[in-house]
């Protein structure tokens, strides 16, 4: 990827922000009148990102072009140790209001025919994350202009993630660089397709699910299908795991904890008259619950290792930690649920649906409180809804627009708030 892209270069930033009378609280009118001043380069960071996704852990580039940004508005942005990520601190304060965007790509092919299109072959923005980073490099050009004023109450940090989408996920690598030091509550927002453009979605408590791994290994001697009490029916186990499991898991969970066990893949054997001697099994678990998901590794090995017990074969349980739950603060939630409110009418913000999909979001919730939302980036009115890891993925880009004035609004929220 190459960032030849500098949209700021020469811009007045000062003037850009519209001069108020003192006493008046014109935030909602300032705002629409900068965006109108600064929304095309907005649009065109965005494009400029899509068309040139970098794939998780390898976001070199984005994360200079997001650094270069920041410091032509006249930040300080500090690259993380690796370089693939961004921290920048806007204002003072002993305590900081931070801000989350992720920067990598999906290993997709980009299928649209937009000039915007995907130059990284097999690799593209079909989560979003091209938007999530310029609705923050927004914010953050935005708060720049009013500390310079001396009208940002406060610290806000901006955090450009990497490695949203890979397991391990970037979210703890950031957090052990210190991205939450100092830090009193955190927010971000996801593109969310099924919403219209000017609408966002929130939501107390469970967001979206935990998303862990399991994979089971199962052995036996092996044999011949007219003689199965001669060995070790293999195929037979696979299926008592595959079916038998995750209705022993529904029975030993609280069905409130939202449990949701799937396998996605079986392999074992070549011929049809041969029982196999080694076969495997490999899919998802996704939990609502924190407590429920903190047990699930446990539980969920003991219940393989009863079930494949009774036919004879031995089994090799591997699970793997995805991400935890994102499970939004009650109060952080209020807090964004009224931003929004007040960027955009109170009509425009609408209760969130649970997801089972993971968010490495979850990370920083399990140390700080704060709330994820959902950015509608659907077209009003259009019957074509490509969804979230779909190659032809597309956002309506007034939703930019509509997400900078939701975090601007939250961040001052957010620094006026008690907690």
């Amino acid at each position: 990827m190459t960032s030849a892209l500098t949209v700021t270069t020469g811009t007045d930033l000062t003037s850009s922000w519209p001069d108020t009378p003192p006493g008046a609280d014109p935030l909602p009118g300032q705002l629409d009148r900068w965006l109108a001043s600064r929304g095309a380069e907005l649009v065109a960071v965005r494009r400029h990102i899509h068309a040139h996704p970098e794939p998780s852990y390898s976001e070199f580039e984005t994360a200079a072009l997001v650094a270069r940004e920041l410091a032509v508005a006249g930040l300080s942005p500090k690259l993380l140790p690796k370089g693939n990520g961004v921290i920048c601190d806007i204002g003072t304060g002993d305590h900081a209001v931070a801000f989350r965007a992720d920067l990598d790509a999906l290993p997709l092919q980009d299928s649209k025919d937009v000039p915007y299109r995907s130059t990284n072959d097999g690799v593209a923005h079909a989560c979003g994350h091209d938007v999530h980073t310029t609705v923050l490099l927004g914010l953050g050009w935005a708060l720049a202009q009013l500390n310079e004023r001396g009208e940002l109450p406060g610290r806000v940090r901006l955090i450009f993630q990497p490695a949203e989408e890979a397991v391990p996920s970037g979210a703890p690598g950031v957090i052990e660089a210190g991205a939450l030091k100092d830090v009193s509550s955190i927010y971000a927002l996801h593109c969310y397709p099924q919403l219209p453009a000017g609408l966002v979605g929130v939501r107390s408590g469970p967001f979206t699910a935990a998303a862990d791994t399991v994979a089971v290994r199962l052995t036996g001697p092996g044999g011949h299908t007219a003689r199965p009490h001669l060995t070790v029916d293999l195929v037979h186990a696979l299926g008592r795991v595959i079916l038998d499991v995750p209705a022993l898991l529904e029975r030993r969970v609280d069905p409130r904890a939202g449990v949701s066990m799937v396998w996605g893949t079986v392999q074992a054997g070549q011929a049809y008259n041969a029982i196999p001697g080694e076969g495997f099994v490999k899919g998802t678990v996704r939990i609502l619950n924190r407590e429920a998901w903190r047990s699930a590794p446990e539980l969920i090995t003991k219940l393989i290792r009863d079930v494949v017990a009774a036919t004879g074969a031995e089994a090799e349980v591997t699970y793997n930690r995805g991400v935890p739950p994102v499970i939004n603060d009650r109060m952080a939630s209020a807090v964004i649920a009224g931003a929004a409110g007040a960027a955009l009418g109170a009509d425009r913000v609408v209760e969130a649906e649970i997801s089972m999909g993971g968010e490495d979001f979850s990370f920083y919730l399990e140390q700080v409180p704060g709330a994820m939302i959902r950015l509608g980036t659907g077209t009003p009115g259009s019957d074509v809804k490509h969804d979230l890891h779909q190659s032809g993925f597309d956002v309506d880009e007034r939703c930019i627009g509509y997400g900078v004035r939701v975090m601007v609004h939250t961040a001052l929220a957010a620094l006026a708030s008690p907690f």
